[in-house]
């Protein structure tokens, strides 16, 4: 056996090293993202992975909580933010984050594709929508036969004294499916009409609980027969197999839109603008249209069983920037009435 010369040997040893520098200079070069989400966990995994697959060099680290806790801590992040980007929160929290001059507005490749009407409506946009999420209640079949209590059909049922500790509904301080409720009954009744609404509802309510999918688990296990909780768990839920019907109620259906925007801080700009960019396009519309019903990128969307045909028409006219601009104000109002029942926080 040859033993390799000293000259040999050294040649190997700058090969390696260069390989060694290159592969270091490859890690080095690769950009992390801090991302605040909202989104489902049953999501998060798959837009991060797309993405991830379409541009290499950036890793997304997701920091996820339901919409009201994100929003809270990014607000409290003001003077030294944490995130590049938001994607996945609700767009009346981007509207109060865009009033408070924290997002870098910013028009996606892909913007004039979207429907207009699920973006902001400034040029250029502080928040680009992905789809929309609204009102929907579960109601568990089996636990109502029992308990002897009848199928619901509008908001204004609810209050009815048949469904008295019946209901379990998302604190709309912690959930954003649970603050869309609370902004939409205001819209629609207006402020005197939607505070008596609530008045009536909190008799029947048996639990506030901090998250917008657990009130559809709940009906789904048949601990309350019902819980008002929006249409991606509902869904899912039925899905699963768990007894309950989708309730629309006639009176319109709240909504909100989950939405992405780069925060003006980050040191990351053009990174956070490729990841803008992918929330925006049709390969991410499609992954929307797996959960949702109604996508901003058009053509996409696809029939959700138990999803009605009209669905879209029954969302509500809703003022966006009216909510976020009283939401403090609706908030504090809200826990002074009912946060009697709300259960603890985790």
């Amino acid at each position: 056996m040859t033993t390799p010369s000293r000259a040999a040997r050294f040649g190997l040893g700058l090969c390696l090293a260069a390989l060694s520098l290159a592969g270091t200079s490859a890690f080095a070069q690769k950009t992390t993202l801090q991302v605040y989400t909202a989104l489902e966990n049953d999501a998060m995994k798959v837009y991060k992975d797309a993405f991830e697959k379409a541009n290499p060099d950036i890793e997304v680290r997701w920091v996820r909580d339901s919409t009201g806790i994100i929003t809270a801590k990014l607000l409290a992040e003001k003077a030294n933010p944490q995130a590049d980007v938001v994607a996945g929160l609700a767009a009346s929290s981007l509207a109060l984050l865009d009033q408070e001059g924290m997002l870098q507005p910013y028009e996606t490749k892909t913007f004039k594709e979207l429907t207009p009407a699920y973006s902001d409506s400034k040029r250029p946009p502080a928040w680009v929508g992905m789809d929309v999420w609204a009102a929907t209640i579960c109601f568990n079949t089996v636990e109502a036969q029992k308990r002897g209590i009848p199928k619901p059909e509008s908001w204004k049922d609810l209050t009815k004294p048949v469904y008295k500790g019946t209901i379990s509904m998302p604190h709309p301080a912690s959930s954003g499916t649970g603050y869309l409720d609370v902004s939409a009954w205001l819209q629609m009744w207006g402020e005197t009409e939607g505070w008596k609404y609530m008045d009536a509802l909190h008799e029947n309510v048996a639990q506030y609980v901090h998250s917008g999918s657990k009130p559809c688990k709940q009906a789904g296990t048949g601990e309350f027969p019902i819980g008002i909780s929006f249409e991606f768990r509902a869904h899912q839920v039925k899905k699963s197999g768990a007894p309950i019907e989708m309730v629309f109620p006639k009176e319109g259906l709240g909504w909100d839109i989950e939405a992405t925007a780069i925060m003006k801080t980050t040191k990351k700009m053009e990174a956070a603008k490729r990841l803008a960019d992918w929330m925006s396009s049709k390969e991410a519309g499609q992954i929307d249209a797996t959960w949702w019903a109604v996508v901003a990128y058009p053509g996409v969307a696809k029939k959700l069983d138990g999803i009605p045909e009209n669905y879209e028409k029954m969302l509500i006219k809703n003022d966006l920037n009216w909510a976020a601009k009283n939401r403090e104000r609706i908030l504090a109002e809200w826990g002074k009435r009912y946060d009697g029942k709300s259960e603890a926080k985790p």
